[in-house]
């Protein structure tokens, strides 16, 4: 119960954060153009609003709604998600959006996302300026990675470094390095000491987005960092900073370890649980025989990521905002590039909704996290809203640009057919990214 309420107050601090940015940038172009903003909404308010206040003087009232689905600005003479069209057969006002010059209207409409994709290269600077930037250079990892069935089955093999795709060199983890990989004819990997080409499918994609796992993390080496007295590893012997490189003959990496002591803890046999570790000390190899039940009897204390090359890199104030801003663009071309997959099956069945997006906040409260998690949402939200969908701020840029290239306006009631027609898709959307977690959810 406290990880959900930990996850769900994040996912509702960033969104909130998000709305207003949004919102704002259309409240903000608007003002600068002398439009008149009837309402700034945070969250939708069907029915009834939780909180709200005009100022003294002021043509706008703010307020909060009860339903977190995003929020709005109400621009005068503007056909919206308000659909207030008793307004539009009005007489046309000199404050109103549709008095204003088509490229006007063009930048109150851009605003949004403008403001949207500024903030999460800020947030980016700032994240990099704060605690730099740190990650495992995947060619550099000691003992390889650990991939699931899917890569086995195209003929990656446990331990496998990964090199290049398409002779492009892989760096580090992340959307990139997948990508690359889903894209390319051929990956060169370094098993065994030499370099080996694996062919990748056609299908590829479709294949990982069917599965449930991560196609493939670090194998991290099995090293003592303490010990704990009286336990079988102290009684025989082994010490601090003991590198386990084997059990029973057989070479593994410390998840291996831990699958084979669930395995044999699983047997009731007693020899099973007999078993032979080599290890390294001081660069000379030795063995050593335990009997124990289980992984947590053994006694041994490991830091993972502490055994991994990881390469640091510290920005100041002013280096931080081109290194923002390269972060922001790549994060930005990365989650494009894999929007075609969703246009697929097995793309469509792993839309998610507010479960989804809650589950990518860490459990424990991380500010790290969550301002990388709030640009990386920043940029989907700016990237989703111009999409030309009508209901969204790209369908209203579409015929806005539509209107300077034509000369002449879409009529009025063509706009509310096609606000009409996109909300049904948004919501249709909606409907189905949140069935989706229902279903991951039960099943």
């Amino acid at each position: 119960m406290e990880t959900f309420l930990i996850r769900a107050l994040q996912l509702i601090m960033s969104l909130s954060l998000l709305v207003i940015i949004h919102e704002g940038g259309h409240f903000l172009f608007a003002r600068l153009f002398k439009t008149r903003v009837e309402k700034f909404c945070l969250f939708f308010d069907p029915w009834f609003t939780l909180f709200k206040f005009k100022p003294k003087n002021s043509e706008t009232e703010y307020g909060i709604g009860w339903l977190p689905l995003g929020g709005y600005v109400k621009i005068s003479g503007m056909i919206d998600e308000s659909m207030d069209t008793e307004q539009m057969k009005q007489p046309v006002k000199p404050w109103e959006f549709r008095a204003k010059p088509a490229w006007q209207r063009l930048l109150i409409m851009v605003g949004g996302v403008l403001f949207n994709f500024l903030l999460a290269l800020f947030i980016y600077s700032m994240i990099l300026f704060a605690w730099g930037d740190a990650y495992i250079p995947v060619q550099k990892a000691p003992l390889g990675m650990d991939y699931n069935e899917t890569m086995h089955q195209v003929g990656f093999r446990d331990g496998d470094v990964l090199i290049s795709a398409d002779g492009k060199p892989l760096e580090r983890m992340g959307t990139d390095l997948l990508t690359s990989i889903i894209d390319a004819r051929q990956v060169t990997v370094l098993r065994d000491g030499h370099e080996t080409s694996v062919y990748i499918p056609e299908d590829m994609v479709n294949r990982l987005l069917a599965d449930s796992v991560r196609f493939a993390d670090f194998r991290y080496p099995f090293v003592i960092d303490s010990l704990l007295p009286g336990r079988p590893a102290a009684l025989a012997g082994l010490q601090t900073g003991d590198s386990i490189t084997a059990m029973d003959g057989k070479e593994i990496a410390y998840f291996d370890f831990r699958l084979a002591m669930k395995q044999r803890a699983e047997q009731a046999d007693s020899a099973s649980r007999v078993f032979t570790l080599a290890y390294v000390r001081g660069g000379v190899s030795d063995t050593v025989t335990l009997a124990v039940d289980s992984l947590y009897e053994i006694g041994v204390v490991t830091a993972l990521d502490k055994h991994l090359p990881i390469v640091r890199k510290e920005y100041n104030f002013f280096s931080s905002f081109p290194a923002g801003v390269t972060l922001g663009v790549n994060t930005l071309k990365g989650y494009v590039s894999q929007m075609k997959y969703v246009f697929s099956k097995e793309g469509a069945k792993q839309l998610g909704g507010f479960g989804t997006i809650g589950s990518i906040f860490p459990a424990t409260w991380d500010w790290h996290q969550f301002w990388y998690m709030t640009a990386f949402l920043s940029i989907i939200l700016a990237f989703m809203n111009i999409l030309p969908i009508p209901a969204l701020d790209g369908g209203h840029v579409l015929f806005l640009l539509y209107e300077i290239i034509a000369r002449r306006k879409p009529s009025d009631k063509f706009m509310e057919r096609a606000q009409m027609a996109g909300m049904f898709i948004l919501f249709a959307l909606l409907i189905w990214a949140n069935f989706n977690d229902l279903l991951r959810f039960l099943f």
